[in-house]
């Protein structure tokens, strides 16, 4: 176990007096930590909760005034969440992984190409002429399709389903459950029943995403649907056909976005956002839970509720709306004295 003195040194912040000698166990919440091991708080908010935490230290805040007897245990940072992921790393238990090589129960087709320390697990599938790329680790249960390539250390964890014709880069994770390459959702009504576009197209997913449980993203109409390098993805999200998704968003669980609609880079989408089809979302935007998104968005501007707004002309008139049921009893109580007024008037 590391002592506090190396995590100090890992934060690149002064360590507490005695952190040499202070064994850390692990990491715990401010109420729950025990006094062998690190908690941390983020804001002004949490700071009466240190007063009865046991815990050895506490990452916070560089700007953050704390109680005098807290000031000798703790460990000042830029950033306390990013330091937390930081110090989490060292405790995080290992997912537990198939062995290199083909498991007997797995079906590996003769014309796929499998990459050096490549872990296959029971009842995996691998289609004909499909390409896994060096170190990558497939759990029990997953399959991909014909023509598939996948690159280098990536993790599909179990039941995962890759249709056939995907490419996946490097780096990507997938967690349980998840659906690449079903078909979009398109048809088109011939005056006796809807009849089915047929979807032929792809879609690719870049390096270094990471895309939660029970995600489907669906194969293009034609062409591509593309998820960009860094993006994550929650759990519960549908991705339509034909959507491009740029680098290094975040899409938060059970977001739904329509066919051909576009993210730029660095987007955010809270829980339960709806995109509209051929949708373009800017550089940088942000959609707050429970958007419905059904026009354009210009990148940097933070857009809220049904249908999504400006941020503050939202909460404007999400205000006023609350304000209705008095101005509804006011305006009643006016149009009651305006009759009398009339009653008294001669004639």
């Amino acid at each position: 176990m590391p002592t506090l003195a190396e995590i100090a040194d890992l934060l690149g912040c002064p360590a507490p007096t005695g952190a040499e000698r202070q064994t850390i166990t692990g990491v715990s919440s401010v109420e729950e930590a025990l006094p062998d091991q690190l908690t941390y708080v983020s804001s002004d908010q949490y700071i009466g909760h240190l007063q009865s935490s046991q815990a050895a230290a506490a990452i916070v805040p560089r700007r953050l005034k704390l109680p005098d007897h807290w000031e000798a245990r703790s460990l000042r940072v830029d950033e306390p969440e990013l330091a937390v992921a930081l110090v989490l790393k060292i405790f995080a238990p290992p997912v537990p992984r198939p062995p290199a090589g083909v498991d007997p129960a797995a079906r590996v087709a003769a014309s796929a190409s499998i990459g050096a320390d490549v872990a296959i697990g029971p009842h995996v599938f691998v289609g004909e002429r499909a390409g896994i790329g060096r170190g990558s680790v497939l759990h029990p249960g997953v399959y991909v399709g014909e023509d598939c390539v996948i690159g280098e250390d990536c993790q599909f964890f179990p039941n995962v389903v890759i249709r056939e014709r995907i490419t996946i880069g490097s780096r990507v994770i997938i967690h349980a459950g998840s659906v690449l390459g079903t078909d979009g959702f398109g048809y088109r009504w011939d005056g006796r029943q809807h009849e089915k576009i047929p979807q032929i197209g792809t879609v690719v997913i870049e390096d270094d995403v990471e895309i939660g449980s029970c995600v489907c993203i669906d194969r293009a109409k034609f062409s591509t649907t593309r998820v960009g390098r860094g993006t994550k993805i929650d759990n519960l999200v549908q991705i339509g056909h034909n959507v491009q998704i740029g680098p290094h968003c975040i899409i938060v669980g059970q977001a739904g976005l329509a066919g051909s609609s576009r993210l730029g880079t660095g987007v955010v989408l809270g829980g339960q956002t709806a995109v509209r089809d051929h949708i373009q979302i800017g550089d940088g935007a942000m959609a707050a839970a429970c958007s419905a998104v059904a026009e354009d968005v210009d990148p940097k501007t933070i857009v809220s509720g049904t249908p999504a707004l400006p941020h503050r002309q939202s909460l404007r008139e999400q205000a006023a709306l609350r304000r209705l049921p008095d101005l509804v009893a006011q305006v009643r109580k006016l149009h009651e004295e305006l009759e009398q007024l009339k009653k008294q008037l001669p004639g």
